[in-house]
């Protein structure tokens, strides 16, 4: 059984740093696309930066030189580094990961970011 775990999130003064971590066990396929979400209250889910296993990143225009997506395959961990930190970017974050071809993904429960002004 496939679990995802988030952790790394906290409160943070705006101007501030973050990095979270997402470590996937129980995985028995090779992972394609890793990727963290967040949603923030009242909206929806969006995508803030995928990692393809190869090929380039891609990041959210409003995260773009702010943020880092990292991957580390032996651990099939993901990470997210989050630099200069708005209170825009407060939200609940989530990470994916997807098989290949489509085959299926999955989601952890999620780390709460919150950013104070």
């Amino acid at each position: 059984q496939v679990q995802l775990v988030e952790s790394g999130g906290g409160v943070v003064q705006a101007g501030g740093s973050l990095r979270l971590s997402c470590a996937a066990s129980g995985v028995t396929f090779t992972i394609a696309n890793m990727a963290w979400y967040r949603q923030a209250l009242g909206k929806q889910r969006e995508m803030v930066a995928t990692i393809p296993r190869n090929g380039p990143t891609n990041y959210a225009d409003s995260v773009k030189g702010r943020f880092t997506i990292s991957r580390d395959n032996a651990k099939n961990t993901v990470y997210l580094q989050m630099n200069s930190l708005i209170p825009e970017d407060t939200a609940r974050y989530y990470c994916n990961i997807q098989k290949f071809k489509f085959a299926g993904d999955y989601w952890g429960q999620g780390t709460q970011v919150t950013v104070s002004s």
